[in-house]
């Protein structure tokens, strides 16, 4: 398996350069994929918190629509569908666009606008769990609904969901994997052309496994290391091992004071 990395590939380079190469186009995709996820989601979270209006609306129909369709038909959508919805000058640069522009473009979008589906509903929750005297507090000090989403309630609320948020950070490095089902030779793309050329698979999407799920350890402890530091005072969850050590140890002594209680009977 290992050498596999160091195996000249046709074109002269090492297959571990292939690898490379491929992660090199997967961390891009998801990098800007989360800024726009990240940008977009957070304004259209607020929408949704409102009570109504034309922005509640559109913001629903467009949770809705990008979370209920399947991440592979957006794609195609965005590839093959888009440029033939825009202006046709438009339409002709997107198609012509120089690869791997042409296919990386559509799959950006692609995943930035479906992940903002994901991450309004989460910045809609937080909001959502905050007290509301806060809001109606701010609002009595005269502050703008803006100034009061913008300095109280959203820093409180995105804190708050940076746990969830991990869990969308590393769903969109694992879904820059549909990617190649257009062209763009990300990580996944450049195991099965290994795979196709040295009949490798096993070393092959061997590595590409150990890759992402580097990628995604990576990407939990650097979200747990921004979750310690925007932890707010007096709302840290109680870590779980410590919950189930006094789980076992409340029932360790229950039955302890069970088993002596009988005990006592018995002799008496």
């Amino acid at each position: 398996m290992f050498d596999l990395l160091f195996e000249r590939a046709p074109d002269g380079r090492l297959y571990g350069e292939w690898l490379l190469s491929g992660l090199f186009w997967t961390l891009a995709l998801a990098g800007l994929g989360w800024a726009i996820a990240f940008v977009v989601g957070v304004a259209v979270g607020v929408a949704r918190t409102r009570a109504g209006g034309a922005a509640a609306v559109a913001a629903r129909l467009y949770v809705e629509l990008f979370r209920n369709i399947p991440l592979l038909v957006q794609l195609f959508l965005w590839y093959f569908v888009l440029p033939e919805l825009l202006p046709a000058a438009a339409g002709t640069w997107l198609k012509q666009m120089p690869p791997p522009w042409g296919a990386f473009l559509p799959a950006l979008l692609c995943l930035g606008f479906y992940t903002a589906a994901r991450v309004a509903e989460q910045v809609r929750a937080g909001i959502e769990a905050l007290p509301r005297g806060q809001g109606e507090a701010a609002a009595a000090l005269g502050l703008s609904r803006a100034t009061v989403f913008r300095r109280i309630l959203l820093p409180q609320a995105l804190r708050m969901i940076v746990p969830t948020l991990t869990s969308e950070v590393m769903n969109i490095y694992k879904n820059t994997s549909v990617a190649l089902t257009i062209g763009v030779i990300e990580l996944t793309a450049q195991a099965r052309q290994i795979s196709e050329t040295t009949f490798q698979t096993f070393a092959a999407f061997g590595w590409a496994t150990v890759i992402y799920l580097a990628l995604a350890l990576v990407a939990y402890q650097a979200m747990e290391l921004v979750d310690r530091r925007l932890q707010i005072p007096g709302l840290q969850p109680a870590r779980p091992a410590k919950l189930r050590a006094r789980s076992l140890f409340a029932r360790a002594r229950s039955w302890f004071a069970r088993a002596r209680f009988v005990g006592a009977g018995e002799r008496s």
